[in-house]
């Protein structure tokens, strides 16, 4: 009895977890219990580490081991260019395509109204003091392309134009293999809006 509430648990915790619903924790832990010792360990382990090693950037507000985050310690790095992004996960995804080699800003998320999350609940104010301490010459505004990111990048571009900083927001529009007859007017409009001459 004593393990069934013990596994009954696990399986709780684990369904807490986004993405994971009751069957995914099934497997994770009927997986844990066939695994070796040392392997649950690793995991425990490798858990309890992240937690008490990594912490916000001061700088940028990205996931940091050290006093600042590889990103803004990184001297190769174009100090010239700031990517403003919601989400730390934002960064990696711009990472993986190998193309940004400038440094980012973390908001902790976007203006939402209706969720009751306004500028000051953002890292806005720590974005301007470093616009005004530093030789950025452009702000990419790369937040989500829905009514809570567009409105942060149209608050945050009224913002830094007055600084004499270019502000400039990611193209969005269809995807490669897309087909147009699944793309819904938004993005489709987008692409229109952000054509190339070829």
């Amino acid at each position: 009895m004593a393990q069934a509430i013990s596994i009954q648990k696990l399986l709780d915790e684990f369904e807490r977890l986004p993405g994971i619903g009751p069957k995914s924790a099934q497997r994770i832990v009927y997986w844990l219990l066939n695994a070796n010792e040392e392997s649950a360990q690793r995991l425990a382990s490798a858990i309890v580490e992240v937690k008490e090693t990594v912490h916000f950037c001061p700088r940028c507000f990205n996931y940091a081991e050290g006093e600042f985050c590889a990103i803004c310690t990184d001297e190769r790095r174009d100090q010239s260019l700031l990517m403003v992004v919601s989400e730390p996960r934002d960064i990696t995804a711009i990472e993986r395509t190998h193309e940004f080699s400038g440094l980012y800003h973390v908001l902790g998320g976007a203006i939402s109204p209706i969720d009751g999350i306004g500028p000051d609940d953002l890292h806005v104010k720590e974005l301007l003091e470093r616009l005004a301490n530093t030789e950025i010459q452009e702000v990419i505004l790369a937040t989500n392309p829905n009514v809570e990111g567009e409105t942060t990048a149209t608050y945050l571009a009224r913002l830094i134009k007055p600084l004499g900083i270019k502000a400039s927001r990611l193209a969005s529009g269809l995807p490669v293999g897309g087909d147009l007859e699944f793309a819904d007017e938004v993005t489709l409009g987008r692409a229109i809006e952000s054509r190339r001459e070829l």
